[in-house]
C-alpha cells in the first residue's frame, strides 16, 4: 500500500513538474511573440514585470528585463504562499514562475505580425489557456492567482473576474506608454485571457443538479460514493406519464466533476433524469479542495 501511495504520489509530481514546464512555454510565447511586437500589456504580475521592463528602458540608466521583473515581484508571493496556503503548493509555484521567467529570457521576440488586435486575442488566448491548465492541475502560476484563489474562496467570485479587477492600472500603464488605443488593446487581451482562462479552469465553475429517480438511496450511495458533496432529498413527487412515486435530489457540484456524476448514475440508475444548470452565486459551505 505503501509502494503504490510513493507510486501515485511520484505520478503527481511529475504531472505538476510537466504542466509548469508547459506554461512556462505558453508565457513565453505569449509574451516574445504576441504582447510584445503588439505593445500589448499582460494580466496580473506579467503585466506588471512588461510595465517594469519599459519604464527601466526608459529612464533607468539599465534595463529590468520582463522574466527577472516576474520572478522579482513574484518573491513577496512565494512568502504569502508558504504562510497561507502550503509549502508543496508554493515549492511548484516557485518552479513556475522560475521556468516562466527563464522561457521569457530564452525565447526571443519573434514578431509574427504588429497588428495589436490580433496580439491581444492570441496572446491572451495562449496565455489564459496555459494559466488555467496550470489551475486545473493544482499549481499556481504565481502572482494574482495565489489572490485569486484565496479572493474567490471567501466570495466565490471566478478567478477571471478577479483578475479583471486587479487590471485597471496595467490598462491605464499601456495607454500612458503607447497610447490609448493600446489601453483598449490591452482590455481586448484582458478579457479573452479571462475567458479562457475560466473555460480551462472548469473546478470553480459551480453546477446545480436536479436528478429524479425512483432509486433515492441507491443513486445517493452512488453519488457519494464518487464526489464529496451533500444532497437535498424531497419525497413524495409523482410522475406525470404513469402516476409513479418518484424522489428528487438537488446537489451542487463544479463542472470538472460532470464527469464522476454521470458515471455514478449510470451505475445507479441509468433510468434516473437529471437537470444540470449554472449556479450563479453560492451561500453557505461548498466543499473546495484545498490547493
Amino acid at each position: 500500500m505503501d509502494d503504490v501511495s510513493k507510486l501515485m504520489r511520484r505520478h503527481t509530481y511529475v504531472t505538476k513538474a510537466s504542466t509548469s514546464f508547459i506554461y512556462g512555454i505558453l508565457v513565453s510565447i505569449a509574451v516574445n511573440f504576441f504582447w510584445t511586437p503588439g505593445h500589448i500589456y499582460s494580466s496580473g504580475i506579467t503585466g506588471f514585470a512588461q510595465l517594469l521592463n519599459t519604464v527601466s528602458s526608459r529612464t533607468f540608466p539599465f534595463t529590468i528585463s520582463t522574466g527577472l521583473g516576474l520572478f522579482l515581484l513574484n518573491i513577496p508571493l512565494f512568502v504569502l504562499a508558504w504562510r497561507s496556503i502550503g509549502r508543496e503548493f508554493t515549492i511548484f509555484t516557485v518552479i513556475t514562475v522560475f521556468l516562466s521567467s527563464f522561457m521569457i529570457q530564452l525565447l526571443k521576440p519573434i514578431p509574427l505580425t504588429h497588428d495589436p488586435i490580433i496580439c491581444a486575442i492570441f496572446g491572451g488566448a495562449v496565455n489564459g489557456f496555459g494559466t488555467g491548465t496550470a489551475l486545473q492541475n493544482g499549481i499556481s502560476t504565481g502572482g494574482l492567482d495565489i489572490l485569486g484563489l484565496v479572493i474567490r474562496d471567501r466570495t466565490g467570485r471566478s478567478i477571471g473576474s478577479i483578475n479583471i479587477a486587479f487590471n485597471v492600472i496595467i490598462v491605464l500603464a499601456a495607454g500612458f506608454a503607447y497610447g490609448w488605443p493600446y489601453a483598449l488593446y490591452s482590455t481586448l487581451g484582458l478579457i479573452v485571457n479571462a475567458k479562457v482562462m475560466d473555460m480551462t479552469y472548469t473546478k470553480q465553475q459551480r453546477m446545480q443538479v436536479m436528478i429524479i429517480t425512483n432509486r433515492p438511496n441507491t443513486v445517493i450511495d452512488s453519488v457519494q460514493n464518487h464526489l464529496r458533496r451533500g444532497i437535498t432529498i424531497v419525497h413524495n413527487a409523482e410522475g406525470a406519464y404513469q402516476h409513479d412515486a418518484k424522489t428528487i435530489l438537488f446537489t451542487v457540484i463544479s463542472r470538472y466533476e460532470m464527469g464522476e456524476l454521470e458515471e455514478a448514475l449510470l451505475e445507479s440508475d441509468p433510468n434516473a433524469f437529471a437537470s444540470i444548470s449554472d449556479s450563479v452565486k453560492i451561500l453557505g459551505r461548498f466543499y473546495e479542495p484545498k490547493p
